[in-house]
């Protein structure tokens, strides 16, 4: 019975892992999953049970299971959905997609993120702008290993990067690292900044099951963007969140 609950969960796993089942799919309802490899209900409610305490999906009563949606990051810090965030300041959004190439992983990055050198990565560097102005630069890796899909993808439609990621492939693990850098000559330009302004990046690296997605490094404009930090002394963590000016 070990083996077949083994079996069921690395069926539904490989679906959801493979992006074959997006966020917000209906997993089969546990008398389809008993039909279908002819188990006992308490073998289907395991494994379910066992999903969704991974955070690979999302339980709910009587209207069935779905494949979890990553929508935000808040053991740690939210990820910014930059249109979501100027729809809610009243400002108009859009990106631009400055290099979007296919390389191999150099030394310092395979370093970063724990791969090998050599592994080849989807590079994209993205500008993303409210009312014409630059609010952030991002320099994104992702697998193509993990996500070959992306290998094709160009971001042409009105979807950044990060947000095509999130919709397609969910994460279980992350890491964010904060730090302060100074605007060289070439990020100046791009953010429409001073050479050697402050700047504050954010380094955010996901996971899923162990296997690694992505590398975000988001550079903002440190006089127009600042970090909330809202805690509870009953020892839940911490939630922040950005905010762009």
């Amino acid at each position: 019975m070990s083996h077949l609950h083994q079996r069921i969960r690395d069926d539904i796993e490989g679906r959801i892992m493979s992006g074959e089942w997006p966020p917000g799919h209906r997993i089969p309802f546990e008398h389809e999953l008993m039909a279908q490899y002819g188990c006992s209900r308490m073998t289907v409610n395991k494994v379910l049970s066992t999903l969704a305490a991974n955070g690979l999906i999302t339980r709910r009563r009587r209207t069935g299971s779905v494949v979890a949606v990553p929508s935000t990051e808040r053991a740690v810090l939210e990820i910014q959905d930059f249109a979501l965030e100027a729809a809610r300041t009243g400002t108009i959004y859009r990106f631009e997609v400055q290099r979007c190439v296919v390389e191999p992983l150099d030394i310092a990055a395979a370093q970063r993120i724990g791969l090998p050198t050599g592994a080849e990565m989807l590079c994209i560097n993205t500008l993303h702008l409210m009312d014409e102005v630059p609010g952030a630069y991002e320099q994104r890796l992702i697998n193509l290993a993990a996500v070959p899909e992306a290998r094709d993808e160009r971001f042409e439609d009105d979807v950044p990067p990060g947000t095509w990621l999130l919709r397609r492939v969910p994460w279980t693990d992350a890491e964010h690292v904060i730090r302060a850098v100074n605007a060289d000559a070439a990020l100046a330009k791009r953010l429409q900044t001073e050479m050697g302004a402050a700047c504050l990046m954010l380094e955010r690296r996901t996971w899923q099951a162990g296997a690694f997605i992505t590398e975000a490094r988001i550079t903002y404009p440190g006089d127009r963007h600042h970090l909330v930090g809202r805690f509870s002394p009953a020892g839940d963590g911490g939630i922040f969140g950005g905010t762009t000016e």
